[in-house]
């Protein structure tokens, strides 16, 4: 993130605080009380900084948050909407947009890349049918095991769940999300974001 401070700075904004971990960026927030926070969603180790933004949203709905991020499934640009961020940057930006996505958080207006807005525009004519609107918890968590290429007497066994109950969950989630093979099953994970590639 320095590369998109010193671009900010660049472009005349002042930037009071750099943060490493999702936990470090809530405190500084709260202490610095920014008027725009520019955050990623991939950071830290136990918190992403999806958690961060809906936990300062929680404290004041008015927070004003940009994401800048590599991670642009269509369920991280849609949670990140739904959550109430100002904006949502891919990095491979021009930092002009990033400039202007800061301008118009910190104006309380929305502003999405041409291609982001298409896409959330595309999610909402077409519903949602990533795994996470369509999978129940417990569906979810044996969907992402299976992703990562457990067996189902692995899954029986983090899971603590019979075979038969591991037998009835993987052919509902095979059946609601209309694939069968590994591969299918592995690249829809890494598509809406449940493992990393």
């Amino acid at each position: 993130m320095k590369g998109f401070a010193s671009a900010l700075m660049d472009y005349g904004f002042e930037v009071i605080g750099l943060a490493k971990t999702p936990s470090e960026a809530i405190s500084l927030f709260q202490t610095l009380c920014p008027d725009v926070l520019v955050i990623d969603i991939r950071f830290g180790e136990t918190q992403s900084g999806l958690h961060a933004a809906k936990k300062l949203l929680e404290i004041d709905k008015h927070s004003k948050i940009v994401f800048l991020t590599q991670c642009d499934q269509d369920v991280m640009i849609k949670e990140a909407y739904r959550l109430g961020a100002k904006a949502f940057i891919t990095k491979d930006c021009d930092p002009a947009d990033l400039a202007t996505a800061v301008t118009a958080a910190n104006k309380g207006e929305i502003f999405f890349l041409p291609h982001i807005a298409e896409r959330l525009a595309n999610l909402a004519i077409r519903g949602d049918t990533s795994p996470q609107s369509l999978l129940d918890p417990r569906e979810i968590e044996t969907f992402r095991l299976m992703a990562l290429g457990h067996t189902n007497v692995e899954i029986i066994n983090i899971l603590n769940l019979s075979a038969r109950t591991v037998s009835l969950v993987s052919q509902k989630i095979k059946d609601k999300l209309g694939i069968d093979r590994p591969a299918e099953i592995t690249r829809l994970a890494v598509k809406h974001g449940l493992i990393d590639p």
